[in-house]
């Protein structure tokens, strides 16, 4: 068997998401099981070059997981010949700048998101992939999960008849900082450091919707800071400058050209009442479903009760009783994983990834929507991106 090795640079791995998602439960493994298996049957080892601003940090991970390179120059290592990859999860205000120049410098990309903080730096990204031809993906890691598989599995099967409406329910209390320290980092909560839910989840759920509904059309949105002072990983109170919560409506074009309407409440002060931190409930005609990050349930037309309206009564129902857990019917694995081994794949063949920047785009154009339209108090019609 033939093999190969990608060396891959792997910016803002000190970040919770770069070394927990990217580095630990993906990179590592693959490198770990060998390589990625190609469709004639070659195998592709990745070898990962850490690169982050803090050399102590850096030098840590490297020296505990056997990594023989790392480096705090950024720049050196994009342009270095032997660099086949560039990956980036480094904070967004410092992501278009380092992409456009690893595109630049002919290097395949693989990215979180946001890929800019503005709308005409996302489709910059977008019209260079095309002009300078490399391989580029952008972290869809949600519609990977196994709850996300099985509620996309029914929509094929029509298993929805006509769909009406998807619900979603997203965020978990994250603490000020203060007497307990905080789950997400403080820039999060700074809009001047690219922080802010709508940024961060609203691009999420473009790519959520699109892959399992159809896409964006409109929307209309209310952000909110609810808790204004936070305190930081110094222990030091600060002004929380960025939205800690999102709340929208969407408009979806849907499978069959049908409208859809959807609602995502999305936020980062809720404490949590429900089987897992993000559910999306899909209604039909001929059925609905309820999926998490694993779990997917249903309920069909004909299962479906029949409940009467009466609050002078105590409820006796089993309501989460009355639905079915979708089956996977297939080996799921991570999430993460999965879309680098799709990417490098796509890399290696000189082919687009089917999640690339202009993708990215129009999450970015769904978050600048959301927040006009808070900011205006309207609803926001989306135009379709060309590039």
């Amino acid at each position: 068997m033939t093999t190969r090795t990608l060396r891959i640079a792997m910016n803002g791995i000190t970040g919770r998401m770069g070394y927990r998602q990217h580095l630990l439960r993906s990179i590592l493994p693959i490198r770990e099981a060998g390589g990625v298996v190609l469709e004639d049957g070659t195998k592709v080892q990745v070898e990962p070059i850490l690169v982050g601003r803090r050399a102590d940090a850096v030098r840590e991970i490297a020296e505990k997981h056997d990594i023989a390179e790392w480096t705090t120059d950024q720049d050196a290592v994009i342009d270095a010949d032997d660099i086949d990859v560039y990956f980036d999860s480094q904070v967004t205000s410092r992501r278009y700048a380092a992409l456009t120049r690893a595109m630049r410098n002919g290097k395949h990309i693989f990215t979180e998101k946001p890929t800019a903080e503005t709308l005409e730096e996302a489709i910059q990204l977008a019209r260079l992939r095309n002009e300078t031809g490399v391989t580029a993906g952008v972290v869809h890691d949600k519609l990977y999960l196994p709850g996300l598989v099985k509620l996309r599995r029914l929509v094929d099967e029509g298993f929805f008849g006509r769909i009406l409406s998807l619900r979603g329910e997203f965020g978990y209390w994250v603490f000020e900082g203060d007497h307990q320290s905080a789950q997400r980092p403080s820039w999060n909560y700074r809009k001047e450091d690219g922080g802010g839910m709508t940024t961060d989840m609203f691009c999420h759920w473009n790519y959520v919707l699109e892959g399992i509904l159809g896409s964006v059309k409109s929307v209309v949105a209310r952000t909110a800071t609810h808790i204004p002072t936070r305190w930081d990983e110094r222990g030091e109170a600060y002004d929380a400058t960025a939205d800690d919560a999102a709340y929208g409506i969407f408009e979806i074009a849907g499978p069959n050209g049908e409208e859809i309407i959807a609602q995502i409440n999305s936020s980062w002060a809720v404490r949590v009442y429900r089987d897992e931190l993000v559910e999306f409930q899909v209604d039909g005609t001929h059925g609905s479903a309820v999926a998490g990050l694993r779990k997917c349930v249903a309920q069909q037309r004909a299962h479906t009760p029949k409940p009467v309206w009466n609050p002078d009564l105590p409820v006796t129902e089993p309501f989460r009783d009355q639905w079915l857990e979708v089956p996977a019917n297939d080996d799921l694995d991570n999430g993460f994983k999965l879309q680098w081994e799709e990417f490098l794949r796509d890399a290696v063949a000189g082919r687009e990834h089917r999640y690339d920047l202009l993708s990215a785009a129009r999450g970015v154009q769904l978050a600048e929507a959301g927040l006009a339209s808070s900011a205006e108090g309207r609803r926001i019609d989306l135009t379709p991106i060309t590039l």
